[in-house]
C-alpha cells in the first residue's frame, strides 16, 4: 500500500541525475570545475527540517537525528560542508517561504513532491514512497473514512494527510488541523478527535509511543518525498542532491540507511 518499490524510486533518481548534470555521457570540453552552490552561511549547509517527524527527523539526547538528517550530512559531506540543521514551521517549509527567502540551503521533511509544491520550490529526485494511513483509539469501531461522518479527524496542517482528508473525507466530518505531528498524538490520545491521519512511514513510531493506538486503514497515494531548494535559484546544489541519492544507490549506502531507521531493507 505504499506506492510503487523503493528500488524504482532510487532508479528514478538516477535517471533525473543524468539528464540533470552534464557528466552522465555528455563530456565537458571546457575542463572547468562546476559552479559553487550558493550557500546562506559560508562553510554550512543549511538544512530545513519540522521536528518531531519520527523516524525521519526528532531529537535524541537534545540533537537532531533521523533518516532524513543523514540524507541531508551525506549531501553536506559530499560539498565538504557542516550540516546546519534548523528546525522550522512545515508550512514555512512546504510554502516555500524558508527557502525562496534565503534562510535554508535545502529543504528535508517528509515532503511529498506534489504540483503545487513544484511551483514555488524545485524538488530533487524523489528519495521515498509513501502513503497515508489512518489511526484510531481503542474501542472506536472505526475501519474506514466513511465511518467518520459528524466525527472530527486530526491531521497536521500543510501536510498531503489534509489535502487528501479534504478530497476524501465525509462532508459532515471536521477536519481538526495542528502544527506538530506530535499535536496530533496528543489530540487523538486526549479523546479529542476520533482518528488521525498521518503519512504511513511514521505510523510504526505512532503506535510504539501510544500502544492503545490501532492503525484502521491505510490509502494507497502514490506519494514520493524530495529534498527541496530555492525556485530556479540553486541548480548546483540541487545537481549534487541528485548526484548523492543516485550515489547512495549504486554502492548500498541508501539500503544501509533505511535498515538503520526502518529495521529492515527497502523493497526492491
Amino acid at each position: 500500500m505504499a506506492g510503487p518499490p523503493a528500488r524504482l524510486v532510487r532508479t528514478v533518481a538516477a535517471v533525473v541525475v543524468c539528464l540533470a548534470v552534464t557528466s552522465c555521457g555528455e563530456d565537458d570540453t571546457t575542463g572547468a570545475a562546476a559552479p559553487e552552490p550558493v550557500l546562506v552561511e559560508e562553510g554550512s549547509l543549511t538544512v530545513c527540517t519540522s521536528l518531531p517527524y519520527e523516524p525521519f527527523e526528532f531529537r535524541k539526547d537534545g540533537e537532531p537525528v533521523g533518516f532524513d538528517i543523514d540524507l541531508a550530512s551525506q549531501v553536506a559531506k559530499e560539498l565538504r560542508l557542516a550540516p546546519r540543521i534548523v528546525n522550522a514551521d512545515f508550512d514555512a517549509i512546504q510554502s516555500g517561504e524558508l527557502l525562496n527567502d534565503g534562510r535554508c540551503d535545502v529543504a528535508i521533511a517528509g515532503m511529498t513532491i506534489t504540483g503545487d509544491r513544484a511551483r514555488v520550490v524545485d524538488f530533487s529526485s524523489p528519495y521515498f514512497n509513501a502513503a497515508q494511513a489512518m489511526v484510531v483509539g481503542p474501542g472506536s469501531g472505526v475501519s474506514s473514512l466513511e465511518d467518520l461522518g459528524g466525527l472530527k479527524i486530526a491531521v497536521q496542517s500543510g501536510t498531503t494527510g489534509e489535502l487528501y482528508l479534504t478530497d476524501n473525507a465525509p462532508n459532515d466530518a471536521e477536519i481538526v488541523t495542528f502544527e506538530d505531528a506530535s499535536d496530533v498524538d496528543a489530540a487523538l490520545r486526549d479523546g479529542e478527535v476520533t482518528a488521525a491521519v498521518y503519512d504511513n512511514t511514521v505510523v510504526g513510531d505512532v503506535t510504539a509511543r501510544n500502544p492503545e493506538f490501532e492503525v484502521a486503514a491505510e490509502f494507497d497515494t502514490g506519494e514520493q518525498y524530495g529534498m527541496a531548494v530555492k525556485k530556479n535559484g540553486n541548480v548546483e546544489l540541487l545537481r549534487t542532491i541528485n548526484a548523492v541519492l543516485a550515489q547512495l544507490d549504486a554502492n548500498g549506502g541508501y539500503d544501509e540507511l533505511y535498515r538503520k531507521w526502518f529495521g529492515e531493507a527497502p523493497t526492491t
